[in-house]
């Protein structure tokens, strides 16, 4: 059996899609001659199929921010048998954003968006979007959508939001 372990590259591409680093154990039965990947952002119903050849690990390109997906591998032999599917991980792409509307005009913008385990998540803001200032930061332990609410910026006619990340 394959076991699946996930790693977050951090860069976006130049079509703000995001990549996902993949890694697995080689299998230890015989006559295995390679892997593929399934994914997709169906639960289980992959949309997706990748031949990985030989190679323990793969970089999925072309994700969706924002989109939640599922990925499993199973290993091959050369009468194009497959092993069973490896345990399923499911991953949400971070990089992007979500500005919820104000409810009154008193109150905080809501902020809303995912963020992977081990990187460092920061909201900035403006006015006139040529100086900004960071209002909120954040160090993930998980791969989840967080909230945040602008108090701060509650009362201003206009305010930017940017998300930096690393």
């Amino acid at each position: 059996m394959a076991f699946l372990v996930l790693a977050l590259l951090s860069t976006l591409s130049a079509n703000a899609t995001q990549s996902l680093a993949l890694a697995w154990n080689a299998s230890t039965a015989s006559g295995v001659t390679g892997y593929h990947i399934y994914y997709g952002n169906n639960g289980d119903d992959f949309q997706y199929i990748v031949d990985a050849g030989t190679n323990t690990s793969y970089e999925i390109t072309g994700l969706q921010e924002g989109q939640t997906n599922t990925f499993a591998v199973t290993a091959y032999n050369t009468q194009g048998e497959e092993s069973d599917l490896s345990n399923l991980i499911t991953y949400i792409i971070p990089g992007i954003m979500n500005v919820a509307p104000k409810a009154g005009a008193r109150s905080p913008a809501v902020i809303n968006f995912p963020v992977a385990p081990g990187h460092t998540y920061q909201v900035q803001a403006s006015v006139n979007l040529t100086t900004w200032s960071t209002i909120w930061q954040i160090t993930s332990t998980s791969n989840a959508w967080t909230q945040f609410q602008d108090v701060e910026g509650a009362n201003l006619k206009m305010r930017f939001y940017r998300l930096a990340w690393q």
